[in-house]
C-alpha cells in the first residue's frame, strides 16, 4: 500500500512510498482509513519545525471503518465506524499527567503521524482504547474532524468562561480557528474575526459560520475596529490561532484590562512581544495544547447532538496522490480543511 512518509529530518523529505500492509495482533484493531485531515502540525513536520521521528507515516486527524480485530479485543467489531484518538499512541501511563487525563504532557508521549506511523495511508493498526465509535448520524468526513474539534473544545469550553455579552477577537481563521468560531457562535457573544488578504477564502467561511465582524488587517486597522466595537475598552477575550508574532501582539493590544488571552496557534519559533503589556493590563494568559481525555468524551457528544455545522469548514476532499497540491493550498490559505483519501 502507499503511504506518505517523513523519511528523514530536515525541511521537506516527505514522499509517497510503498509500505507493507500492517498485521493485526491479538490485542489490536485494524482500521481502513476513510478520511484524514491535513493539520498545521503536518506542515510544521514538513518544514521540520515540529519534532518527528522519521521514517514515519504522517497524518493523525482521521476516521475509518474497522476491518479486523484481535481475539482479545472486547468492545470493537468489524464494520464499526470510528474516529481515532491518535495523540496518545505511546504514553507511560504512570506519570501524574497520564493518571489525570492530561497525557499530552507525558514525557514519553508519541502521537500518530509524528512519533509513530499515522493515517496518510490505506490501513492503520491501533489499540482498542484509542477508538471512539461514530454515531450513525455523523458522517465519516465530520468524524475526521474529531481531533481538531477537540483542540477547539478545550480552548473555548474548558480553559475559561466565555459568556453571552462578551466581545471576542479571534485572530487566524484557519481550520482550528474556524472550529473555535463554530463553538463561539453557540455562546451568543460578539465575535470579531481577523485575517490577512491571504485569508479571504477563510474569512468568507467565517461569515457563513456566524462571525459578527470580519477584518482584513491588510485593508483596515484592527485596533480601530476593536476600539469602535468596544467603545474604547478593548475586547474581553482574544483567541490566537495563527501562531504568528504580529497576530499575538495584536491580540494583546486589543485586550481590555483584566482581559483573557488564549493561545492556540503554534508559532514554531521565538516570538518578540512587549511582555509588560501582560503586567500592566493584568491579562490572564492561557495556553491550549491540544486536549485531554475528558475533552474527547465531550466531542463525541457534540458531534452526536449536531450542535455545530462542520460542513462549510471542509472545502476539499482530494486523493492522497495529490498531497503536494493539498499541502500547497494549506500553505497558501486558499482552503478550509482539506481531507485526503486513499486512491482507489
Amino acid at each position: 500500500m502507499k503511504a506518505l512518509l517523513k523519511t528523514e529530518k530536515g525541511v521537506g523529505n516527505v514522499n509517497l512510498l510503498e509500505v507493507p500492509e500492517p498485521d493485526c495482533s491479538k490485542d489490536k484493531v485494524k482500521v481502513n482509513v476513510a478520511f484524514t485531515g491535513i493539520c498545521g502540525t503536518d506542515l510544521h513536520i514538513f518544514h521540520d519545525t515540529f519534532k518527528s521521528y522519521p521514517p514515519v507515516i504522517m497524518g493523525h486527524e482521521f476516521s475509518g471503518v474497522v476491518t479486523d480485530v484481535g481475539e482479545e479485543v472486547e468492545n470493537v467489531k468489524v464494520g464499526d465506524r470510528v474516529a481515532i484518538l491518535g495523540s496518545h499512541a505511546v504514553t507511560c501511563k504512570t506519570c501524574y499527567y497520564c493518571k489525570t487525563g492530561y497525557y499530552m504532557f507525558c514525557e514519553s508521549r508519541r502521537g500518530m503521524g509524528h512519533g509513530v506511523d499515522g493515517s496518510f495511508t490505506k490501513q492503520v493498526i491501533v489499540r482498542e482504547d484509542m477508538i471512539y465509535k461514530v454515531p450513525e448520524s455523523v458522517s465519516l468526513e465530520e468524524a475526521a474532524l474529531s481531533e481538531p474539534l477537540a483542540c477547539a473544545v478545550q480552548a473555548i469550553e474548558e480553559l475559561t468562561d466565555i459568556k453571552l455579552g462578551d466581545t471576542v477577537l479571534l485572530s487566524g481563521p484557519g481550520p482550528i480557528g474556524l472550529l473555535c468560531l463554530s463553538l463561539l457562535t453557540l455562546k451568543g457573544c460578539k465575535i470579531i474575526v481577523a485575517g490577512t488578504s491571504q485569508d479571504l477564502t477563510r474569512l468568507e467561511i467565517a461569515k457563513q459560520l456566524g462571525a459578527d465582524i470580519i477584518v482584513n488587517i491588510n485593508e483596515v486597522k484592527l485596533q480601530d475596529v476593536v476600539m469602535k466595537e468596544t467603545k474604547g475598552r478593548g475586547v474581553d477575550v482574544t483567541i490566537e490561532c495563527a501562531g504568528v508574532a504580529a497576530s499575538i501582539n495584536s491580540c494583546l493590544n486589543a485586550l481590555k484590562k483584566l482581559g483573557r488571552h488564549i493561545q492556540v496557534g503554534i508559532a514554531g519559533k521565538e516570538v518578540t512581544l512587549d511582555y509588560d503589556t501582560i503586567l500592566y493590563k493584568q491579562i490572564q494568559l492561557f495556553g491550549s495544547l491540544a486536549h485531554s481525555m475528558k475533552t474527547w468524551d465531550r466531542v463525541m457528544q457534540i458531534l452526536e447532538q449536531k450542535k455545530i455545522n462542520l460542513e462549510p469548514i471542509i472545502t476539499h476532499k482530494l486523493p492522497l496522490s495529490q498531497w503536494k497540491e493539498a499541502f500547497n493550498m494549506c500553505e497558501e490559505k486558499s482552503c478550509g480543511k482539506i481531507l485526503l483519501t486513499y486512491d482507489n
